[in-house]
């Protein structure tokens, strides 16, 4: 009875909290940090020090936090006392063993997916993990809570902190991303969630076995997670379920943002701040830092993500003053980089740049992908109809050279190759990659 209550209770405020501007939200956000400050710092040594002789009404200014130096202080910083060699035993027993209900005492012990190449650790209390719940189910959920749902969720790993969602009226049934696609449908047939939730490129194969028949469901909201939700593959998912696609932007170090019923996906800055450390400020494009004046256990502080967030350059018509987004376009690993025309140093290429050429050069694209290679070598591989091959080609090649003349790039070279598939759906899909380091 607790657990539910305090579900409740956090959904309440949640769905309650509203703010007349953003100058009101600040000034919220700003006391709720300072009162966390006083309260953390004296319970992790690592902060404790990282911030000795700062004022704390300077928090905006802190030193940042990314996962390379949380995972090397990872024993100092968290606040319970839990080292990180007995935490990742936990972590990958339940990787290996697909049994995912283990703890640590009270605490849920998580492994991120590791996109960028390190695996990150994270620790949960009970507490955090019914705050978390109550939240999330305000902000995704169709209907009431009080309202019988059967969510299915498709992720890499289960966690403890997912199944805190289930209760009386709130089904959850988890998908493991690392099982064959004909288990899952037929599963979900007989399931017959009213809420999907999955990595894009999931809800895509969903989305084509829907249309040849094999799957038959008819969710009332379809929720895209974990991956970049591409406009190709929107295109595909709207047409096979009839209905927008809502996204959830999380990773390990929050709930970052959910999309409003206009459609528009916002930034959950009624639960976190997230200060925009800009790329392009008149694209707008950013790298959220995150603090969370929620997480104690783990305190999240200053933490810099390498993701690409672009904001809207125009205030939703849904009213909210959180910061409304554009699209996420990935991790700052792919933001391809071309020597330049003018200067010696390189020229950063934002991946949605890629993305919207390839696009709209062509309807008949069915799937995409776009890697650099080498600093003067890009290879795009292509699946369509076998003789639009070379005018398609010849289209998205013009395009991308046009938009590097613009932006004062030399011209690279550029290779097509046939779209190879996907061998793994476990892992993340990313449509545009750099494969060196800069």
């Amino acid at each position: 009875m607790r657990k539910i209550l305090s579900i409740l209770w956090h959904y309440w405020l949640t769905q309650r909290r509203q703010f007349a501007s953003a100058e009101a939200l600040h000034d919220w956000q700003d006391k709720r940090v300072q009162k966390f400050l006083k309260k953390v710092l004296a319970k992790s040594p690592f902060y404790a020090a990282y911030y000795q002789g700062l004022d704390i009404e300077e928090w905006e200014t802190f030193p940042l936090m990314n996962k390379s130096l949380m995972m090397e202080n990872f024993d100092r910083l968290n606040t319970v006392g839990i080292t990180q060699v007995e935490a990742m035993a936990i972590a990958q027993k339940a990787e290996t063993t697909r049994d995912f209900r283990s703890t640590l005492g009270p605490y849920t012990v998580g492994l991120s997916s590791g996109t960028s190449g390190n695996r990150g650790l994270f620790l949960v209390s009970q507490a955090e993990q019914r705050a978390w719940a109550g939240t999330l189910l305000a902000k995704a959920l169709p209907q009431s809570i009080f309202t019988h749902q059967r969510i299915a969720f498709f992720l890499r790993a289960n966690s403890n902190l997912y199944e805190t969602v289930q209760g009386q009226r709130i089904e959850f049934e988890y998908f493991d991303l690392f099982k064959p696609i004909e288990n899952h449908i037929a599963r979900l047939n007989f399931y017959e969630p009213t809420v999907l939730v999955a990595p894009a490129s999931m809800l895509r194969l969903l989305a084509e076995a829907l249309m040849r028949g094999e799957l038959a469901i008819d969710p009332i909201r379809i929720v895209s997670v974990a991956e970049v939700l591409d406009p190709l593959d929107e295109r595909v998912i709207i047409q096979a379920f009839g209905q927008k696609v809502h996204q959830l932007y999380q990773c390990t170090e929050g709930f970052l943002a959910t999309t409003c019923p206009e459609g528009t996906l916002h930034l959950n800055e009624d639960i976190l701040v997230i200060q925009k450390d800009y790329l392009d400020r008149a694209a707008g494009k950013f790298s959220p830092i995150i603090t969370d004046f929620n997480r104690v256990t783990q305190p999240i502080i200053r933490y810099r993500l390498d993701d690409v967030l672009t904001e809207r350059s125009e205030p939703c018509s849904c009213g909210s003053v959180l910061t409304a987004i554009e699209h996420i376009e990935g991790r700052c690993d792919d933001i391809f980089y071309l020597s330049s025309r003018r200067r010696s140093q390189r020229v950063p290429v934002f991946p949605d740049f890629i993305r919207r050429e390839v696009i709209l050069s062509s309807d008949v694209i069915q799937e995409y992908a776009v890697v650099q290679t080498q600093p003067e070598t890009i290879q795009v591989f292509l699946k369509l109809p076998v003789e639009a091959w070379t005018t398609v080609t010849v289209k998205i090649e013009n395009a991308l050279q046009t938009l590097f003349e613009q932006l004062g790039c030399d011209r690279p070279t550029i290779f097509f190759r046939p779209y190879e598939g996907r061998s793994q759906h476990d892992k993340k899909l990313r449509r545009i990659r750099r494969d060196f380091q800069v």
